[in-house]
């Protein structure tokens, strides 16, 4: 027994060897150059959510006014969308100025600015106005752009113009990534719970951060030539796994659809026949000039009254020859038409013509004697 407790008091005294080494290493942290003013924060506990979104009201802004210097954001925009600017604007100023920003139309030089004021109490508003301006000259609707001022509301603008080399093909995928009648892009709006905006080389995206991460994936993926309905299959099996909560901590993949990828046979296309370049010496010669011509006609060197003479000569002889040519086609219709060639006879008429009254006689007589005389039947058969 007595051995049993000097091996306790053994491991106690080590244990207090360990705490207080460890409580002086504390202090020589303390008292050192870099934790010499390091203080207890009791304002940051376990407690706190860092990443909870800050909120900030117009009451919490001081009177004097919360920014020392305007800052301020400018877009330009294209001219097909000005009629529409124009009309919206109106509108667009009223909302900038419940954030006491400023907004300045310049149709010269097709630029949208937007500026801050002594007033303004939102610091971050005026990257928000940025967005807008921004999606209005993307072709976004005002009423949808204006949601962009929202905090929970964050955008993107894709330039897809580089993606893809071919002009053809970039159209092709473009569509692709449409569908027919705007289908393909309706189940990525309702899947992702983001607007998405396809115009020209750009594609508008407004929604969450998680949402426009997935669209983004999406789009890139279909100008990679890989058909958004792959992604679409994939979120739609997602959002029916989100709803269990038995698999929350589990892994996907099983559930998840993998597609191989596959090398589509394809008709070729005959190649276009390149004509042959002619392999002169000498460069073909150029077509002549106007100027060519009238040396070699001789007129180059004429004055302008000899000019003015030759053109007269000319337009003269021009009318003498299309007044003759209307006098021949009106005398065409006072000449007799063409006697028309009679028509040949034929052999039986001719012949006829050529015999007698008797011959004719004798020939018709012939003919009856030749033809053998029908069979009269009996009186018995005509009553049946």
């Amino acid at each position: 027994m007595a051995k049993k407790k000097s091996k306790n008091t053994d491991v106690d005294a080590a244990d207090k060897e360990a705490s207080g080494e460890t409580d002086k290493a504390a202090e020589e942290a303390t008292s050192g150059k870099k934790g010499k003013y390091r203080k207890d924060k009791p304002w940051d506990h376990d407690g706190i959510d860092h990443w909870k979104p800050v909120t900030i009201s117009k009451e919490d802004a001081p009177s004097g006014g919360l920014l020392l210097e305007e800052s301020s954001f400018a877009t330009l925009f294209p001219q097909y969308r000005e009629q529409y600017l124009k009309q919206v604007w109106p509108d667009v100023k009223k909302v900038l100025a419940e954030h006491d920003l400023v907004g300045d139309l310049n149709l010269v030089e097709g630029s949208m600015t937007v500026k801050t004021t002594r007033k303004t109490w939102d610091p971050y508003i005026i990257i928000k106005a940025r967005d807008m301006i921004k999606l209005l000259a993307r072709s976004v609707p005002f009423p949808q752009a204006q949601k962009i001022l929202e905090d929970e509301v964050n955008c993107d603008i894709m330039k897809i113009g580089g993606l893809v080399a071919s002009k053809e093909r970039f159209v092709k995928r473009r569509q692709r990534l449409v569908g027919p009648n705007g289908s393909t892009l309706k189940a990525i709006e309702l899947l992702t719970q983001c607007y998405v905006l396809v115009q020209g080389q750009t594609v508008s995206i407004m929604g969450s951060v998680k949402g426009i991460k997935q669209t983004r994936r999406i789009v890139e993926d279909c100008f990679k030539n890989i058909h958004p309905i792959y992604h679409i299959k994939e979120l739609m099996i997602r959002r029916e796994l989100e709803k269990d909560p038995e698999l929350k901590e589990e892994n996907w993949d099983r559930f998840l659809p993998h597609f191989k990828n596959r090398n589509v046979q394809r008709k070729k296309q005959k190649a276009k026949k390149v004509k042959k370049k002619s392999k002169d010496v000498f460069p073909p010669q150029p077509t002549p000039r106007k100027e060519d011509l009238q040396m070699e006609s001789g007129e180059y060197f004429l004055d302008e009254k000899e000019k003015e003479a030759r053109q007269r000569v000319a337009k003269r002889e021009a009318q003498v020859a299309k007044s003759a040519e209307k006098r021949r086609e009106r005398a065409k219709e006072y000449e007799p038409p063409a006697a028309s060639s009679k028509p040949k006879k034929r052999k039986k008429e001719s012949e006829a013509a050529g015999e007698s009254a008797k011959e004719m006689a004798a020939r018709l007589a012939s003919k009856t004697q030749g033809s053998k005389p029908k069979k009269q039947r009996p009186a018995e058969d005509l009553l049946l």
